[in-house]
C-alpha cells in the first residue's frame, strides 16, 4: 500500500514537472525571444539541471545510506524526499516575482552587443531555472532507493517509478496546453503547480511516518554481495552508460524533429506540439512498465530492444514524407464544427500513438533495463539510478542543442533524422559488443559500417510532400481516400527551393508570373505566407499606409522579413535612410534571394538591414526611435506567434516610435473566429489611444496604432504626401490611382475603436489565450468579422474621422469619390463592402451610366453577384433614406427581423445606413413580442430614435 500511494504521488510530481516545463518555456521566451536559439538554450538548461539533479541526489542517496548504517538509524529517504518536492512547491510559488526581477535586471544593462546580451540573459534564465529543474532529478534515485525492499525487486520499483512518474508528465503535456495556461495564465499555473508540490510533500511525510522501521536501511542492496560502501564495478560499465547517453542524444534529436513533422503535417500550433510530446512520454512509460512486468530479463532483451528500435525507425522513415497526407484523411472525417474539435484531436493523437508507440517505447524500456544490468555497480540503487539517468540526461542535453538547434544549421530534417538513427546503431552495437562478447573489430565490421551504409543509402524526403499544407485542406477530394501515391500524383508543383532551419522549413514555389514580378511564393512549416503576385497588395500596402500617414518617414523595421515585399518599398521610398528587419527564421532569410525579381531588391538596398532574430527582443533592445514599425507575423494560431499580439510587445514597440510614428500590425479575417479578433483589437485599443483599420486585400487587415492624430487627419498633408513621385509610383505597383482610392482600404476610421470600449479580457504574456482561441478557429476554417460599431457616438466619430469623407467635404459625397471606393471594393473581392458601395452609388446617382457599366462588370463575379440581384440590390439602396419599405402583406415583426438582420450584415462605418429607415420598420411593428425583439436589438445598435445624420447624407 504504502508502494502503491509513493507511486501515485509520483504521477502527480511528473504531471507538475512537465507543466513547469511548459510554462517556463513561455516565461523566458519573453526574456530570451522565441527563436532557436532560446529555445534550445532554456531546455537545455532544464535538461542539464536535472541531469545535474540525478547525480547530485544519486550521490546523496549513497551519503545518507552509510550514515544511516554508520548510526544504525532507519534510513528515512521518503521525509528526505518530501523536503525534495516542498522545495520545488516553494520555488514555484515565487517564481513568477523572481522572473519579473530577472526580467528587470535584463532590462536595466546596456545592450550595445547583442551576443553579449544574450549570453547574459541566458546567465539569469540559468539562474532561475538551475535551483527547481535540480531538484526535479531527485525523484527517481532517491525513490527507487527508498521503495524496493532488495535488490531482486529493485528492477520492478525502478520501473515503476520511471513510468509512473512518465505517465504523470504525459498528463501534463496535455493538460497544460490545453486548459490551465488559456484558463489560468502563467502565474496561477505556477501557483497552482506549486500547491500540488506542497501537497504530495505533506503527503510522503505521512509516509514516512508510517513506514516501517528496520534495523538495517531499506533499499540497501549490498547487504549479502559486497561490503558497506564497495563498489561492484559490472564489466562493460562505462559501455552501458555510452548507450544511455546515445540514447538520450538520439531520442532528444527525434523528439525535436517529430515536433517538426507534426507541425508539417497538422499545423504548428500548441495542441499539435502538446499531441506530440504526449504520445512521446506516453510511449516512454508504457516502455518502462511493460519493464517492470518482466519476470526475468536478459541481456538478449536489452539487445532486441534496441535493434528493434533501429529497425522500426528504418521502416518509419520511409512513412515519414507522406504523414501530411494521413493527418489529412484523419482531418477530412470531421466536420468544421466547435463540437468536433477534441474529438480530431482525440482521435489525431491515437494515430500519432499508433505509429510511435512501439520505437518510442522501447527506447523507454532502455533506461529500467540498463537499471537491471548496472544495479550492483556502486553498491546502492539511488547511486546507479542517478549516474544512469544523468549520462542519460546530458545525452538529451546535446540533442536539444546539436540534433533540435546545430545540427538544423547544416542539414535538412532528413539527414538529421539519420544522426538520431546512427547514434541508436552506434548504442545498439556496443551492446552487441558487451553482451554477446563479440569481437570489437567484428563488430564494427559486420554490424555498424553495414547498418550506416543502409542509413546512406535512405532517400531523401520529398519536399513537396511533406511540405504540402496539407493542414488547410479540411474537405476530402476525390483522391482522398486513394492512398499517398495517387493523391499527390496531381499536386506537382514546381520548388526552386527549400530548407530546413532551425525552427522553420521554408520552400519556394514558381508558379505564373505577372509582368516583372515573378510568380514566387513562400511557404513556412507547409503555410503558405506570401506570394508576389497574389499577395503583394497585402505586402506593399502595409508598408506604404502607414508611411504615408507618419510625420516623417525615415527609420523604420519590420517584424517579419518573409518574401521582402514590405522592406523593399520601404526602401524605395526618398525619404527612408533605415529600414531594420528582424527575422526569426535563418530558413526564410537563406530563401530571400528568390524573390529579389519582384520586391524592389531589398537585399541589393544599402537601406535594409537584416537581423536574425526574435522580434520582441529585438525590438526591446534595439537603438533609437522609428517612424514607421511594421509587424508582419504569421497567423496567431501558429506557436510562438502570439507573444506579437501581446499588450507588452504592443508597449514595447509604441515606445519605440517617434512623436509622429505609426505602429501597423497585419491581421487576418480568415481561417479565424470573433472572438479571436475582439481580443486582438482590445489588447490593441489598451495600448494605443489613437487607432484605425484599413484593408489591403479580401480579408487582410492592418491594424494603426498611430501617435499623431492630427496628421493622420490631415487629408491635404496626406495628398502632398500621396503626390511625391515615389510614392505614386510604389501605389501604382499595387495598382491604386488616386488619393481616394487609398482611402477606400480605410475600414475603421481613427478613434472608433477607443470609443467602443469593447469590454473583456486582453492578450499578455503572462496570460496567453489567443494562440488557444485562433487553434480552434483554424479548425472550423470560417472567416470572422470585424464588431460593428453601431452606436450613434461611434458612428458619430466615424463621420468626422474618415478620409474619404473628409476628402469628399461637406455634402453629398462627389461620384468620382464613389466610383474610386466601389471599384476598390470590387476588386478586391469585399462582397458586403462592394454592394455597400454600389446600393450608395446608385442612392446617390441612380442615372449614372459610369453606375451601371459598373454594376454589370460585378455582376460578372460569382462571389458578388448573390448580393446584386435587382431586388437585392434595391432592398439596399433604401437603406440609404428616400424610400419607405414595404410590409408586402407579410407580418410585421418578420419584416423588421429580416432587415435588422441585413442592416447589421451590410452596416458600414464609412457609408452607414440612415437609421430613420430602420427605425420606420420597428415603428410599423407594435405588438408585444414586436417590442420585446426591438428591445434586444437595440441593445446591439442603440436606441433606434438616437438619430443623428450621417454627415454624408444628401
Amino acid at each position: 500500500m504504502r508502494i502503491f500511494a509513493a507511486l501515485l504521488l509520483t504521477v502527480v510530481t511528473g504531471f507538475t514537472g512537465l507543466v513547469y516545463e511548459v510554462t517556463w518555456q513561455k516565461y523566458l521566451a519573453t526574456l530570451l525571444g522565441s527563436h532557436s536559439e532560446a529555445t534550445a538554450a532554456v531546455l537545455a538548461i532544464f535538461l542539464g539541471g536535472l541531469s545535474a539533479g540525478y547525480a547530485l541526489f544519486g550521490r546523496a542517496t549513497s551519503g545518507l545510506l552509510a550514515r544511516a548504517r554508520e548510526d544504525r538509524q532507519p534510513l528515512r529517504l521518503l521525509f528526505f524526499y518530501a523536503g525534495v518536492e516542498g522545495g520545488i512547491g516553494l520555488y514555484a510559488f515565487l517564481f513568477p516575482l523572481l522572473f519579473g526581477l530577472v526580467q528587470d535586471l535584463s532590462l536595466l544593462l546596456p545592450h550595445g552587443n547583442a551576443g553579449l546580451s544574450f549570453l547574459f540573459d541566458l546567465l539569469l534564465s540559468t539562474l532561475l531555472l538551475a535551483p527547481p529543474s535540480i531538484l526535479m532529478g531527485g525523484t527517481i534515485p532517491i525513490l527507487t532507493l527508498a521503495l524496493s525492499r532488495s535488490i531482486e525487486d529493485s528492477t520492478r520499483i525502478h520501473a515503476w517509478v520511471y513510468g509512473f512518474n512518465t505517465a504523470g508528465a504525459f498528463m501534463g503535456a496535455l493538460v497544460a496546453a490545453f486548459c490551465l495556461i488559456p484558463l489560468l495564465g502563467l502565474d496561477h499555473t505556477s501557483y497552482a503547480m506549486g500547491g500540488l508540490n506542497l501537497l504530495a510533500a505533506g503527503l510522503f511525510v505521512l509516509l514516512d511516518r508510517f513506514q516501517p522501521q528496520f534495523e538495517s536501511a531499506p533499499g540497501d542492496a549490498t547487504s549479502s554481495e559486497a561490503p558497506a560502501g564497495d563498489g561492484i564495478r559490472v564489466e562493460g560499465y562505462f559501455g552501458l552508460i555510452a548507450v544511455a547517453t546515445l540514447s538520450g542524444f538520439a531520442m532528444m534529436t527525434l523528439q525535436t524533429l517529430l515536433n517538426r513533422l507534426g507541425a508539417l503535417s497538422f499545423g504548428a500550433s500548441l495542441f499539435t506540439f502538446a499531441m506530440v510530446v504526449a504520445v512521446f512520454v506516453l510511449s516512454i512509460a508504457i516502455g518502462s512498465l511493460v519493464v517492470s512486468g518482466l519476470k526475468r530479463i536478459s541481456g538478449w532483451i536489452i539487445l532486441a530492444s534496441q535493434w528493434g528500435l533501429v529497425l522500426w525507425l528504418f521502416l518509419l522513415y520511409h512513412w515519414i514524407p507522406d504523414a501530411p497526407y494521413y493527418a489529412h484523411v484523419i482531418r477530412s472525417l470531421f466536420r468544421s464544427t466547435d463540437a468536433a474539435f477534441y474529438p480530431f484531436q482525440f482521435f489525431s493523437f491515437l494515430g500519432l500513438a499508433a505509429v510511435l508507440i512501439i520505437p518510442i517505447g522501447l527506447s523507454g524500456a532502455l533506461l529500467p533495463l540498463l537499471f537491471h544490468h548496472l544495479r550492483q555497480t556502486f553498491g546502492d540503487l539511488g547511486s546507479t539510478a542517478g549516474r544512469l539517468y544523468s549520462w542519460n540526461t546530458l545525452g538529451s542535453l546535446l540533442g536539444a542543442l546539436l540534433g533540435g538547434y546545430i545540427l538544423l544549421f547544416f542539414f535538412d530534417l532528413h539527414m538529421v533524422f539519420r544522426f538520431a538513427l546512427a547514434a541508436l546503431i552506434v548504442g545498439a552495437a556496443i551492446l552487441t559488443m558487451l553482451l554477446l562478447r563479440t569481437p570489437r573489430l567484428a563488430t564494427i565490421l559486420l554490424v555498424i559500417l553495414p547498418a550506416l551504409a543502409a542509413l546512406q543509402a535512405l532517400p531523401e524526403w520529398d519536399p513537396e510532400r511533406l511540405d504540402s499544407g496539407l493542414f488547410r485542406k479540411r474537405k476530402p477530394s476525390v483522391r482522398t481516400y486513394e492512398g499517398a501515391e495517387s493523391f499527390f500524383a496531381t499536386r506537382r508543383a514546381k520548388i526552386i527551393f527549400h530548407r530546413d532551419g532551425p525552427t522553420t522549413t521554408a520552400t519556394v514555389r514558381e508558379g505564373a508570373g505577372e509582368g516583372e514580378r515573378a510568380g514566387r511564393s513562400l511557404a513556412t512549416n507547409g503555410k503558405p505566407d506570401g506570394h508576389l503576385v497574389g499577395d503583394y497588395a497585402t505586402m506593399a500596402l502595409a508598408a506604404l499606409i502607414p508611411a504615408m500617414i507618419a510625420d516623417q518617414p525615415e527609420r523604420s523595421f519590420v517584424i517579419g522579413y518573409g518574401t521582402g515585399v514590405t522592406a523593399g518599398e520601404l526602401g524605395s521610398l526618398d525619404q527612408m535612410k533605415e529600414v531594420h528587419v528582424a527575422e526569426i527564421s535563418q530558413a526564410v532569410l537563406d530563401a530571400a534571394p528568390f524573390f529579389e525579381l519582384g520586391n524592389q531588391a531589398p537585399l541589393a538596398n544599402p537601406k535594409v538591414i537584416l537581423h536574425r532574430s526574435d522580434a520582441y527582443r529585438s525590438l526591446l533592445r534595439t537603438q533609437g526611435l522609428y517612424d514607421v514599425i511594421v509587424s508582419e507575423p504569421s497567423n496567431p494560431w501558429v506557436s510562438g506567434v502570439e507573444m506579437l499580439f501581446s499588450r507588452e510587445f504592443l508597449e514595447a514597440a509604441k515606445n519605440k516610435l517617434s512623436p509622429g510614428g505609426v505602429y501597423a500590425q497585419w491581421f487576418h479575417l480568415y481561417e479565424i473566429n470573433d472572438a479571436a479578433i475582439e481580443l486582438v483589437l482590445r489588447t490593441y485599443s489598451s495600448v494605443f489611444d489613437h487607432v484605425s483599420i484599413w484593408f489591403t486585400m479580401h480579408a487582410d487587415l492592418i491594424i494603426m496604432g498611430i501617435r499623431n492624430p492630427e496628421r493622420a487627419l490631415d487629408v491635404e498633408a496626406l495628398r502632398e504626401r500621396f503626390e511625391r513621385e515615389d510614392f505614386r509610383a510604389a501605389f501604382e505597383r499595387v495598382g491604386v490611382q488616386s488619393l481616394a482610392t487609398v482611402f477606400a482600404h480605410e475600414v475603421i476610421p481613427l478613434d472608433v475603436l477607443g470609443s467602443a470600449g469593447l469590454a473583456g479580457p486582453i492578450q499578455t504574456l503572462r496570460h496567453p489565450r489567443l494562440s488557444y482561441i485562433a487553434a480552434k478557429a483554424f479548425f472550423r476554417g470560417t472567416d470572422g468579422n470585424l464588431p460593428r460599431f453601431l452606436s450613434p457616438e461611434t458612428i458619430s466619430i466615424a463621420g468626422e474621422n474618415s478620409l474619404l469623407q473628409r476628402l469628399s467635404g461637406s455634402g453629398k459625397m462627389p461620384q468620382r469619390i464613389i466610383a474610386a471606393a466601389t471599384a476598390e471594393n470590387c476588386r478586391f473581392d469585399r462582397t458586403i463592402a462592394c454592394a455597400n458601395w454600389l446600393a450608395r452609388w446608385r442612392h446617390d446617382y441612380p442615372a449614372s451610366k459610369r453606375l451601371t457599366e459598373m454594376l454589370m462588370g460585378a455582376r460578372k463575379n460569382a462571389e458578388v453577384a448573390p448580393l446584386l440581384t435587382e431586388e437585392y440590390l434595391s432592398r439596399l439602396t433604401s437603406y440609404y433614406g428616400g424610400q419607405k419599405l414595404r410590409l408586402d402583406g407579410e407580418r410585421p415583426l418578420a419584416v423588421a427581423k429580416r432587415h435588422s438582420t441585413r442592416y447589421l450584415e451590410h452596416f458600414d462605418l464609412v457609408i452607414p445606413f440612415d437609421r430613420r429607415v430602420l427605425e420606420g420598420v420597428w415603428r410599423a411593428c407594435d405588438t408585444p413580442a414586436c417590442e420585446a425583439t426591438r428591445l434586444r436589438f437595440e441593445k446591439l445598435v442603440g436606441p433606434l430614435d438616437a438619430y443623428s445624420a450621417p454627415p454624408q447624407s444628401p
